[in-house]
């Protein structure tokens, strides 16, 4: 009876001393405690997500992978899986387990060392939010305390849902639902037991039992924790069975995106960035974009497709690396240390044969490439110069070579990463949204988005404004302008300047719709010079453009100002749209971690019936945003003019292989640099306005017989075939206040009935040309105080 009195007695001590080891722990640390209240509006960090107007998602950004999933997504099974491995006594306590703290306790007695915290799950969200991973027993005690009140404050439901949420689980996957996507590339949901049993796993080291680091411990882990539930009664015994015997099957999987258009996400990002700041990758914004994915799809291929028939056309550079002496396994290493780009897979060929070649791929798979898909690899001398056909696949290949190959049409296809590069930019001209959008050839090979920063000059492209220009200064698609050589000298110096034709011939006195889809260099160079370059800068300015890019002479008709492909699209919208400045937007809407909408766009709009001409105020008392009206900055009845001439373009002119897309509402202008620098072609219907710039980073040669109608064009022709099938075609309205009256060709004054060849010409009602008198003296350029059919000196520079 002594000795069950001392031990009653002793416990009883022991238990006092404790509680009053607490409760002045408790007094001493619980100023420095945060409130628990705190975890019911916890934030946490999740990355930025950006997607396509047709919510793909395109990409994620922020350290931190992490998609919060509620209790009630959480699988039982994968409950009762992190149950086993981290704490079974979970429904029990209080948010301290005794035994654990005791257990954790004796081994620190044992070896003198801290080895484990005994900590509940609950101390582990304690832990997780509020304090550090430091190992000290002032931790371990704030740890104990703020379990206690947030097992008092939360369920145990709520608990769960903020654990699996917070822990880290190796590579950069924070929470189970990013831990499943980064192992199995599936939701936590559709995981199998042996899976969620791996995963559940990872929390107690999420670098030593990591399947992609540590199979082998990983699997043993995995094993235990099953055996842990069917001991508990988790599980039974067919279920035990049937997890134990699945092989681990855990890779990495990267953010899958759902629409290649990394330039496009890198564009949002920084926007968000300039917005919200660091802010922008840890508070889980979603951001919408503009872009469709069918859109966009297009852009690619068209953009990948027209890259690839350039390169081909100027033969085959050799492999990129040679392994002739290396084995199998050598080879797959090389192959896992190179990457795709825009879909072109790095292979090494296996065997060449008379009639094909076989090619190994990452992977370890093999698979052959015919001789008719390789006869295209002439080999590449210089920019205008092949070597001789081959015959065979060894005259191209042999083994070792280290190729790119293209998958299309589930066929392996012979290829190489083009050096040229090239950039599309298409928007809605109404409003300005960015419909589709690609800025090279790869993002992952170079992230300079040619779209928006590469300034180059356009060429013929830029004619357009020259012609606006004109017509607004009272010109007329039948005005005849003389093409005849003109010399240009500058005074007191030797520089002289003979500008000439992209053919180096003269057609004499042409008329100026004529000239345009002829693209004749010598009638721009006049109608600038007789507008005048104030006028004319002043006028192109309206479009945009700022004036510091516009050079200040008469090479302005030429296209020498340097210029960006989306500042070239956005100027020709106003011809689409009937003459309305517009401003390109990319971010659709902007909503927080939960779907509230923080931001929606309000660009500027063209009037039609749903917007109209004046905003009645009204319209400011209502939730809507106040729609906003774009700025109308050229005549419609002249953007109407200026379509009717650039579709004679693809009728008639450098635009013609457009005819093959079957369409009569298509406008557009090729444009090509001195030595075929720079490709360029714009062009539209009622519904889309799209430019492409097609040239090599470092300015070179396109090649001989390379023009804007060989490069740009094709790429332009690929994509509006794509998101134009099905569309009914979409001409601009007739405005108001023009004229469709016969025309004399040889006067470009109204024909008389009689009047030989006679044309119908569209005219605004103020400029209708006069009649032909008896006596034609000559053709004069209205303002001209030159006859068009003389040339003169003029100081150009």
């Amino acid at each position: 009876m002594r000795f069950l009195k001392f031990f009653f007695w002793s416990c009883f001590a022991i238990f006092c001393a404790l509680a009053l080891s607490l409760s002045g722990a408790f007094l001493y640390l619980s100023p420095s405690l945060p409130s628990v209240d705190s975890l019911r509006s916890i934030q946490l960090q999740i990355p930025l997500r950006v997607y396509s107007a047709d919510d793909k998602l395109i990409a994620e950004f922020g350290e931190m992978r992490r998609s919060p999933i509620r209790f009630e997504e959480i699988p039982a099974d994968f409950i009762q899986a992190l149950l086993a491995a981290e704490d079974d006594n979970f429904a029990n306590h209080y948010g301290v387990d005794i035994t654990g703290l005791m257990r954790a306790a004796a081994q620190l007695l044992k070896s003198g060392h801290i080895q484990t915290g005994g900590s509940t799950i609950t101390m582990q969200v304690a832990k997780n939010y509020f304090l550090t991973s430091e190992r000290s027993f002032s931790r371990k005690i704030s740890e104990i305390l703020l379990a206690l009140q947030i097992e008092r404050e939360l369920t145990k439901n709520d608990i769960l849902e903020l654990y699996v949420n917070k822990i880290y689980l190796g590579h950069r996957a924070y929470g189970v639902e990013a831990a499943a996507q980064v192992y199995y590339g599936k939701s936590i949901s559709d995981l199998s037991l042996a899976q969620k049993a791996m995963i559940a796993g990872l929390p107690k080291a999420p670098s030593a039992f990591n399947p992609l680091v540590n199979p082998t411990r990983s699997k043993e882990r995995r094993d235990w924790i099953l055996g842990r539930m069917y001991k508990l009664g988790s599980i039974d015994e067919a279920s035990f069975q049937l997890a134990i015997q699945e092989p681990e099957t855990a890779r990495y999987h990267g953010a899958s995106p759902e629409l290649d258009a990394a330039y496009i996400a890198e564009m949002a990002r920084a926007e968000m960035v300039g917005r919200f700041g660091s802010a922008a990758y840890t508070d889980g914004f979603r951001v919408y974009t503009t872009v469709t994915s069918e859109r966009q799809q297009s852009a690619n291929i068209a953009l990948l497709e027209g890259l690839l028939e350039y390169d081909q056309r100027h033969g085959y550079r050799g492999p990129e690396a040679r392994f002739a002496n290396s084995s199998r396994d050598e080879w797959l290493e090389e192959l896992a240390q190179r990457r795709p780009l825009s879909g072109l897979l790095p292979a090494i060929v296996s065997e060449v044969e008379s009639d094909e070649i076989k090619v190994l791929f990452r992977d370890g798979t093999e698979h052959s490439i015919v001789w008719d898909d390789m006869k295209w690899a002439r080999p590449f001398l210089a920019t205008n110069s092949l070597g001789p056909r081959p015959q065979r696949p060894a005259d191209i290949v042999a083994r070792g070579d280290l190729i790119r190959v293209r998958w299309k049409d589930e066929t392996a296809h012979f290829s190489q990463v083009p050096l040229a590069q090239a950039a599309l930019v298409s928007l809605d001209p109404d409003d300005g949204s960015i419909e589709a959008l690609a800025g090279g050839f790869s993002f992952g090979q170079s992230k300079y988005n040619r779209a928006i920063q590469a300034k180059r000059q356009p060429g013929s492209s830029f004619k357009p404004f020259i012609y606006s220009a004109a017509l607004d200064a009272g010109y007329t698609a039948a005005t005849l302008v003389n093409d005849s050589p003109i010399v240009f000298v500058e005074e007191g110096m030797d520089r002289i300047w003979r500008p000439k034709n992209d053919t180096n011939t003269f057609l004499g006195p042409i008329r100026m719709r004529e000239a345009l889809y002829k693209s004749r260099n010598l009638v721009s160079i006049r109608l600038l010079q007789t507008i005048g370059i104030d006028y004319t800068i002043d006028y192109i300015s309206r479009f945009g453009f700022q004036p510091q890019d516009l050079p200040r002479n008469l090479s302005l008709a030429l296209g020498t100002a340097t210029l960006t492909p989306m500042e070239i699209a956005t100027g020709w919208t106003a011809f689409a749209n009937g003459g309305y400045k517009i401003e390109p937007y990319l971010i659709q809407r902007i909503e927080d971690r939960e779907g509230k909408l923080l931001f929606t766009a309000n660009p500027s709009r063209v009037p039609n019936e749903e917007t109209p001409s004046s905003v009645t105020d009204a319209a400011v008392e209502t939730q809507q945003q106040t729609p906003r009206v774009a700025e109308q900055i050229i005549d419609e009845r002249t953007a109407y003019i200026m379509t009717s001439m650039l579709q004679d373009v693809i009728k008639l002119g450098t635009g013609r292989r457009a005819l093959s897309l079957g369409r009569q509402d298509l406008a557009g202008k090729t444009g090509t640099t001195n030595d075929s620098i720079d490709s360029w072609f714009s062009g539209y219907n009622r519904d889309l306005v799209t430019t492409v710039w097609a040239g090599f980073d470092q300015p070179q040669s396109l090649g001989r017989h390379e023009y804007g109608g060989t490069v740009a064009l094709p790429i332009w022709m690929k994509y509006m075939a794509a998101v134009l099938e099905g569309h009914p075609e979409h001409p601009p309205a007739e405005p108001e206040g023009l004229l469709t009256l016969r025309v004399d060709p040889q006067s470009g004054r109204a024909a008389t009935p009689d009047t030989p060849n006679a044309y119908f010409e569209l005219f605004k009602s103020e400029d209708s040309p006069p009649p032909m008198s008896e006596h034609e003296s000559g053709v004069q350029i209205p303002g001209s105080p030159l006859p068009a059919n003389e040339a003169a000196p003029i100081d150009l520079f």
